[in-house]
């Protein structure tokens, strides 16, 4: 992205502010260009063409029960640099027989308010047997689902592993927890989950690590491209 384009964005864009924090410019800016070119977002698809794309929101299964807005198909942007990075990472591990295995990527900031109304609305318990059978709904805001996601800076990527034969059948290496479990078990160093868990889980962590992308602790599989690109903008551009 051109810095002009960049201050295009910026002077387009819509303040949020949380009512119960003071409003800071830096956390709070949401660009909406016309497209993810003008975003300078590009698809992930391009650079990783034999990525499995299992985009969680674009569909129901996931903690909401429902698609999500802004899901409109199962896409995966990233700005370009995260998207070169993460083709290395697959170059490297695909010579291991293993492909990614991709669950979301950028995240559009209507999306992040839709998982807002749905954690609010306490008497919706749907999927808590699933995705968070330790834990009470009213607890996960904002341990685990917050009111602006680092999704939404198009810079992170939500993955696992899938080991794959000669005829392209590739099952998930098992990381002891599904995708976004709300559990300490999903803590990616966890102390509770198996040998083979961990050595799965240290697999992920060092080849995404490896090419600058950065684990966040609470989610396995929670990865962000360092330095981002457009660190203090929210990007909310419907996946289509």
């Amino acid at each position: 992205m051109t810095s002009r384009t960049l201050a295009s964005l910026m002077l387009s864009t819509v303040l949020l502010a949380c009512a119960c924090a003071p409003m800071h410019a830096r956390d709070v800016a949401i660009a909406m260009p016309a497209d993810a070119a003008q975003a300078g977002l590009v698809d992930v698809r391009s650079f990783v063409p034999d990525a499995v794309l299992d985009i969680r929101y674009a569909g129901t299964h996931n903690f909401v029960g429902d698609r999500i807005d802004g899901y409109g198909a199962p896409r995966c942007w990233l700005h370009r640099p995260a998207a070169e990075a993460l083709a290395k990472v697959a170059t490297d591990l695909r010579s291991e027989g293993l492909r990614l295995h991709v669950f979301d990527c950028y995240r559009p900031a209507r999306s992040v308010a839709h998982f807002m109304r749905w954690a609010r609305d306490v008497s919706d318990q749907r999927t808590k047997a699933e995705f968070y059978p330790r834990l009470e709904k009213n607890t996960l805001v904002p341990d685990y689902i917050a009111e602006r996601s680092g999704h939404s800076r198009a810079a992170t990527i939500d993955l696992t592993l899938a080991r794959c034969d000669a005829k392209n059948d590739c099952v998930m290496l098992d990381m002891g927890t599904p995708f976004d479990m709300f559990d300490v078990r999903a803590n990616t160093d966890d102390p509770a989950v198996s040998a083979a868990q961990r050595a799965n889980r240290d697999l992920l962590r060092d080849a995404m690590q490896h090419h600058g992308f950065a684990n966040y602790p609470m989610e396995w599989w929670h990865f962000t491209f360092k330095p981002e690109p457009t660190p203090d903008t929210y990007f909310d551009i419907p996946l289509q």
